[in-house]
């Protein structure tokens, strides 16, 4: 499990970094960061990989709604500035859906 989380927060710093995007930019990392903050504190408190992920889906879907009266900074939203103002990041829920078919998979497994 610890593995998956260390492969996961990998994967978002990489995606962070290419995209020189940060928390609080209205990009789909509100809510991978995280999802991944989430997922490695729960594998460290030793909750298993189905409950772990769980509890990382419900962080990241919170987060993914909490971008809506966020501004974009940088990403395909910029352009849309205060316009897209009310409304969460497509990415972010994206992200957040995605995440939440894997836990209904590990669930089910």
């Amino acid at each position: 499990a610890k593995d998956i989380a260390d492969a996961v927060a990998a994967g978002v710093n990489a995606i962070s970094t290419l995209g020189k995007a940060e928390i609080g930019d209205k990009t789909m990392l509100d809510a991978m960061f995280p999802f991944s903050n989430a997922l490695t504190n729960a594998i460290a408190n030793g909750d298993p990989i189905a409950i772990a992920w769980d509890k990382a889906c419900n962080v990241a879907t919170k987060a993914a709604e909490d971008t809506a009266p966020l501004r974009p900074k940088i990403g395909r939203a910029r352009p849309l500035a205060d316009r897209s103002v009310g409304t969460p990041d497509a990415g972010a829920i994206s992200f957040s859906k995605a995440m939440v078919v894997i836990r209904d998979f590990l669930q089910q497994n």
